[in-house]
C-alpha cells in the first residue's frame, strides 16, 4: 500500500515538472494552470522546510 502511494506521488511529481516544462515552451492553457499549481506547491514545501530547520521562522 506504501508503495502505491509512493508511485502515485512519484508520477504527479514527474506529471507537474512536464507541465511546467511544456508551459514554458508555450503549451495549451491547463498546462499553465498545472504548471503554476506544481510551482506553488513546491514554493510551500520549501517554505515548510526552511521553518522545519529555524523553529523562529527568520532567515539567517
Amino acid at each position: 500500500m506504501m508503495l502505491l502511494a509512493l508511485s502515485g506521488i512519484l508520477v504527479l511529481t514527474i506529471g507537474g515538472c512536464v507541465c511546467v516544462w511544456w508551459a514554458a515552451r508555450g503549451g495549451p492553457r491547463w498546462t499553465r494552470a498545472v504548471s503554476a499549481a506544481t510551482l506553488a506547491t513546491g514554493e510551500l514545501a520549501r517554505r515548510a522546510g526552511r521553518y522545519d530547520r529555524n523553529p523562529t521562522g527568520q532567515d539567517n
